[in-house]
C-alpha cells in the first residue's frame, strides 16, 4: 500500500481496495482506512470547490454589471485555480487586466493562504500601478481582513462576484480554460519547478505573442500599452 501510495498519491480508499483485489488481497474498506490513517497515508486530490467564503463582513457587492466601458488598468480581476501534474497538483493565482486580457501578475503555491494573493498584488502593482477596482469571487481567501485591508489600504474599490455567479469573473475563468486545453492538459509536469518554467513560458506566450479574439485579434500587450 506504501509503494502504490508513492506512485499513485491520488488513489483514495476505493482505489486502494480494486488495486489489493487484483493483486489478489481480499480486503474490506474499513480496514483498508484504518490502515491508511496509521500509516498515515492521505490521498491528495484538488478540493471540488475553491470559493468557500470566510467572513460574511467581509463580502462586498458587484461593481460590474452592465459594464462594457473598460479602460486597461481600470479593472483586475484575480482568482484562484489548481493545476494537476503527473503526481499531486499545486495551486495558479492570477490577476487579469479585464479590459486588455492582460496577466498583470501570478504565482504558483501548495497552499490556499491569503497571503499569496497579497503577494501577486503587490507584485502587479510594483509593475503596473493600481487598478480602480478588483474584482474576484466569495473565496475565503478574499472575505478575510488580510485581503479586505490591503485593497482597502491601497484604495482600491472591492467589487464581488455575485454567490453562485461564475460569469462575473468571467475573464479570469476564461483565461483558465485557455491555459489548461493549450498548455497544462498538453504538458504535464512531473513536478513545481517544471510546472512553474512551464507556465511561466506560456503566460509571457499569451500577454506578446497570443492574439485574442475578445478584444479585437491583438495581443493582449497591445491592448494594455493603450493606456500608456
Amino acid at each position: 500500500m506504501d509503494e502504490h501510495h508513492l506512485e499513485h498519491p491520488t488513489m483514495g480508499v476505493l482505489g486502494m481496495q480494486d488495486m489489493l483485489r487484483y493483486e489478489g488481497y481480499k480486503v474490506n474498506h474499513k480496514r483498508i482506512r484504518r490502515l491508511m490513517k496509521l500509516m498515515d497515508i492521505h490521498a491528495i486530490y484538488p478540493r471540488k470547490c475553491l470559493s468557500h467564503c470566510n467572513y460574511a463582513e467581509y463580502v462586498y457587492p458587484y461593481l460590474l454589471r452592465g459594464r462594457r466601458d473598460f479602460e486597461p488598468n481600470s479593472v483586475w480581476s484575480i482568482d484562484i485555480t489548481y493545476i494537476p501534474m503527473r503526481k499531486g497538483f499545486m495551486y495558479l493565482t492570477a490577476i487579469i487586466d479585464v479590459a486588455s486580457r492582460f496577466i498583470v501578475g501570478w504565482a504558483l503555491s501548495n497552499t490556499l493562504e491569503a497571503r499569496v494573493c497579497t503577494e501577486v498584488l503587490d507584485e502587479a502593482i510594483a509593475k503596473y500601478g493600481k487598478p480602480e477596482i478588483l474584482n474576484s469571487d466569495q473565496g475565503s481567501q478574499f472575505t478575510c481582513p488580510r485581503w479586505v485591508n490591503k485593497l482597502k489600504a491601497e484604495g482600491i474599490q472591492i467589487s464581488m462576484d455575485g454567490k453562485g455567479r461564475a460569469k462575473d469573473n468571467i475573464w479570469i475563468e476564461r483565461f483558465w480554460n485557455t491555459i489548461k486545453r493549450e498548455h497544462i492538459y498538453l504538458n504535464p509536469a512531473d513536478d513545481g519547478l517544471e510546472l512553474y518554467r512551464g507556465i511561466k513560458v506560456y503566460i509571457y506566450y499569451y500577454n506578446n505573442k497570443r492574439a485574442h479574439q475578445g478584444i479585437g485579434r491583438i495581443r493582449p500587450c497591445e491592448a494594455y500599452n493603450k493606456a500608456a
